[in-house]
């Protein structure tokens, strides 16, 4: 049979189409949530009806950060994706890339198209943002003259620093002419010249803090030339000027904060300093002291007056090494001369003779032989006490054993 196609071929065939459909690449469907099953995979089945149908749909887990509430039973939604086929069982669906709730629907889409917008043009990035100055004196003010944000604001900068000067540009933050008033007070106070400028109001629906997702007001805080802080609604409120700004602050108060010092921490900080800098001169002073201490030390050592005590001292090391030396030699020789006395008096003739020893001579000639000795010679016998003269009678010659 012509013109026979398979389950498969059928199925691609209408992929394609639905794939070609620029409309259904990018489609956002107006619905209440039914059959809604969050899978442990983190993936989101659904389904949106309304009065006579349904669409079945799905938001894969890589999506859902973009999801900023819990998906449930009833609700009102906007689903933003494309539409395709699921080649397995035939069948179309919705699958979800953004999903918001009905009512703020329109205004969220409006949101997120400018929010892309600026994006690309670069007005959002990090290159452009100003640095808050530290120590503000004059802080720029634009939102409502009445209501808790500029009182918030008020109370909070006086308690941080009573000394700044608050100037406020009394604009209309919500309704009809609100953008235009906004950005005529980030003029006037950008040309007055004040140090930082903080532009907000108190919280509210997405409707009433819309004039600060206008896309004039975004153009007004980049164009100017002073740093500002957006301080809008309260902390999960976001705008386009939280994104233009310099900074932003989560809520009035805190952008009170940011734009105005402490100064009782300043205050501290300071004593901190003037302690920190009490110890150094301290530190110092004391170190110079030892200097001068040392160099003092030292200029007495290289005086004249040292210098002769140095040599007298030498001097006097000297002459106690001389005279202990010399005491040393006398003492050595005293000691050997008393060695010498007692060795002569072991050879002292005297001694001998004290001992009944006697010297015989012969004209004043020791007599140590009989060599030379005769008869009738006359010689001389020294004893202890005297000298006998004596002649001889006969020599005998002995032989000694």
């Amino acid at each position: 049979m012509a013109n026979t196609y398979t389950v498969s071929q059928v199925n691609t065939y209408i992929k394609n189409m639905f794939a070609q459909d620029f409309f259904l690449k990018r489609v956002y469907v107006k619905g209440e949530v039914s059959n809604c099953k969050y899978h442990t995979s983190g993936h989101i089945y659904f389904t949106i009806k309304d009065e006579s149908t349904t669409l079945s749909c799905i938001m894969f887990a890589g999506k859902r950060k973009g999801l900023r509430f819990r998906l449930e039973e009833g609700q009102k939604v906007i689903v933003a994706g494309s539409i395709e086929i699921f080649e397995r069982n035939g069948k179309y669906q919705l699958y979800a890339s953004e999903i918001t709730l009905d009512g703020a629907g329109e205004l969220y889409l409006r949101f997120e198209a400018l929010k892309r917008e600026l994006a690309e043009m670069g007005m959002f990035a990090e290159e452009y943002k100003q640095p808050i100055p530290k120590y503000a004196k004059t802080v720029g003010i634009v939102t409502a003259a009445t209501g808790a944000a500029v009182r918030d604001i008020i109370q909070v900068s006086k308690r941080r620093n009573p000394y700044v000067q608050l100037i406020l540009y009394a604009a209309q933050v919500q309704g009809q002419g609100a953008k235009e008033s906004i950005v005529k007070g980030i003029q006037m106070l950008d040309a007055y010249g004040v140090d930082v400028m903080i532009v907000g109001r108190g919280g509210g629906s997405i409707e009433d803090l819309w004039a600060f997702n206008e896309e004039t007001v975004a153009r007004a805080i980049f164009d100017c030339s002073t740093p500002v802080i957006s301080a809008v609604g309260h902390e999960t409120d976001i705008t386009i000027a939280d994104y233009v700004a310099d900074l932003r602050a989560p809520t009035p108060s805190a952008g009170a904060e940011l734009a105005v010092c402490d100064m009782q921490e300043v205050f501290r900080q300071i004593q901190q300093y003037e302690e920190r800098l009490k110890r150094g001169l301290e530190q110092q002073v004391d170190l110079k002291r030892r200097q001068y201490e040392n160099y003092k030390l030292h200029l007495r050592a290289l005086s004249p007056e040292s210098k002769i005590r140095e040599k007298q001292m030498q001097l006097l090391g000297l002459e106690r090494r001389v005279q202990e030396g010399m005491q040393g030699y006398i003492e050595e020789y005293r000691h050997k001369l008393q060695l010498y006395i007692e060795r002569m008096k072991g050879l002292s003739p005297a001694a001998k003779l004290n001992q009944g020893y006697a010297f015989v001579a012969k004209d004043h000639k020791a007599v140590k032989s009989i060599e030379g000795i005769k008869k009738d010679d006359m010689l001389e016998i020294n004893v202890m006490d005297g000298i006998i003269q004596t002649k001889v009678v006969t020599v005998k010659k002995q032989k000694r054993v």
